[in-house]
């Protein structure tokens, strides 16, 4: 049996960084297959998902924590405060820098914040390194050890990785485990998250929803997967499994974007997303999607509880 290893090692990172400093990509190349949604646009993840990283000595499982920010809403706080919490429950917190781009107040930022929680081990990771130079890389290393000293955090290591070209991403995954407790595996072997299957695919509908869509609608959608469940009476060779869904946006004219010019754009992310689902759950798909309108609910706690918030 696994987990019986000697000196087999198991525990939980989380990776966080301003918007788009690459983590979720990072958390995909570890753990080998698309769980974290990605988008381009900043706050696209709101749900803890984790990826689990199977080893013969180990097993890490990682959290992907919302991007921390200044809340201007109620949906804001929340999350902010569920990122502390996390923060404080896992082994190691992994703090990604983009090397493309300076350090900067949004970086200082979390780091102010994350130097309150005490007792986690802290790393940085110099994120996106194939696109800079050696140069821009060196000295990228040389503000991330300075921005630590400045906020009396001490890190355990600063590490230069590539999730898109894989350059380094198995030495960070080494020193990841390497700050694990020992103790048993903790998830099933073949297990890659733990997030339900319908929290899975109303994030890939999200972004599919997102797609597209740059400017105009980053976070008023939520999508609510009303009904998962495997078709009756068909043959147990040729699975189908219904999936009903509610997109929700806080305005009629939201509603528009969304659905598109004679329903053409919601045809194109019901596709999009059932190709998704399709590939990480192994079984066709029947996805119904549904555009609602949930007025101003980043705002409204009874709609913030119904939308799982």
């Amino acid at each position: 049996m696994t987990g019986g290893v000697e000196g087999y090692r198991s525990g939980f990172a989380s990776f966080v960084g301003r918007p788009n400093a690459g983590k979720s990509t990072l958390t995909n190349a570890l753990v080998g297959t698309k769980v974290v949604i990605t988008s381009p646009k900043p706050q696209t993840t709101r749900t803890v998902v984790r990826g689990i990283v199977h080893r013969p000595d180990a097993q890490l499982i990682l959290v992907d924590t919302p991007g921390l920010h200044r809340p201007r809403t109620l949906l804001g706080e929340r999350l902010n405060d569920l990122v502390k919490t996390t923060w404080a429950e896992v082994d190691v917190v992994a703090v990604c820098f983009p090397a493309n781009e300076k350090v900067g107040p949004g970086d200082r930022f979390i780091v102010n914040e994350l130097a309150k929680v005490r007792r986690t081990t802290k790393i940085a990771v110099a994120t996106k390194t194939d696109l800079a130079t050696p140069e821009q890389i060196g000295r990228h290393l040389l503000d991330i050890a300075e921005l630590g000293r400045e906020t009396d955090t001490e890190w355990a290591e600063i590490v230069p990785v590539s999730a898109v070209s894989g350059e380094q991403v198995s030495l960070l995954e080494d020193l990841l485990v390497q700050m694990m407790p020992e103790g048993p595996q903790l998830y099933p072997d073949g297990d890659l998250t733990d997030a339900p299957e319908q929290v899975l695919a109303a994030e890939l509908i999200r972004e599919a929803a997102l797609e597209g869509v740059r400017d105009e609608l980053p976070h008023s959608i939520a999508v609510v997967v009303e009904e998962m469940g495997l078709r009756e009476g068909r043959p147990a060779d040729r699975p189908l499994l219904d999936i009903h869904a509610n997109l929700y946006v806080e305005r009629s004219s939201q509603k528009g974007i969304v659905i598109g010019h004679k329903g053409a754009r919601l045809r194109s992310v019901g596709t999009a997303a059932r190709k998704q689902i399709e590939a990480l759950l192994g079984t066709p798909v029947y996805l119904d999607l549904h555009v609602k309108i949930a007025k101003d609910w980043q705002r409204d706690p009874r709609q913030l509880r119904k939308l799982g918030f």
